[in-house]
């Protein structure tokens, strides 16, 4: 490395061995399990506005090399679905968490937790608009999918009610073995455990490959 170079975060070497294993010749290889084409990126939350900017930079690379991206929002698709239940229902459950939060911050997050949680949970839950979204996405490729990718993020918007592992389990099976990417806020432990938002503890219920 030269005098004028600056040492790549973690962060960087995940996205760019990411990029190197979807260029592959012969296919995007991002894992080594038949039939389970998963993986995650890691990152902490602090930098989830970095992430955001590279991930976008990642994708525009990608569609110029013919890559067709679909990227996911958990946060939009969370939002979606508290919206649906009404227009009365977000700005009512946004006073009353305040409301809450100014006398006991344990009550607030118990009253959001009966809200969101029912909404997210389960395969019925915010893992079926994820499937909803692959599918339509693998229904209108022109060629085979080994020339796309599906990036998943924005995964804090479910903390503290909701583990990735368990999005992943849902949606296996159903991705038409696409590759999905789930970008993670939080801390990796060891080769295969990872700490949600870097304070739930460690979590090592995950099958996919962890970039670096």
């Amino acid at each position: 490395m030269s005098p004028s170079e600056t040492p790549r975060s973690q962060l960087d070497e995940a996205l760019a061995a990411l990029e190197r294993d979807l260029l592959a010749e012969g296919g995007p290889r991002i894992s080594t399990m038949r039939n389970y084409n998963f993986a995650i990126v890691p990152y902490l939350p602090a930098q989830e506005l970095d992430l955001r900017r590279k991930v976008r930079a990642l994708a525009d690379r990608l569609r110029a090399s013919g890559f067709r991206v679909l990227a996911i929002s958990l946060q939009r698709l969370l939002l979606q679905r508290i919206r649906s239940l009404g227009p009365e229902v977000l700005p009512a459950t946004t006073a009353r968490e305040k409301r809450l939060w100014a006398r006991d911050a344990g009550r607030a997050l118990a009253h959001l937790g009966d809200v969101v949680g029912p909404l997210i949970e389960g395969p019925s839950g915010i893992a079926a608009d994820v499937i909803r979204e692959i599918e339509a996405f693998a229904e209108a490729l022109p060629t085979p999918e080994d020339r796309s990718v599906v990036l998943i993020g924005r995964a804090g918007s479910l903390y503290p009610f909701f583990r990735s592992s368990a999005l992943l389990k849902h949606i296996d099976g159903h991705t038409r073995n696409l590759p999905v990417v789930l970008l993670y806020p939080g801390e990796r432990h060891g080769r295969s455990s990872l700490s949600f938002m870097g304070v739930l503890a460690p979590d090592g219920d995950y099958r996919p490959r962890i970039y670096p």
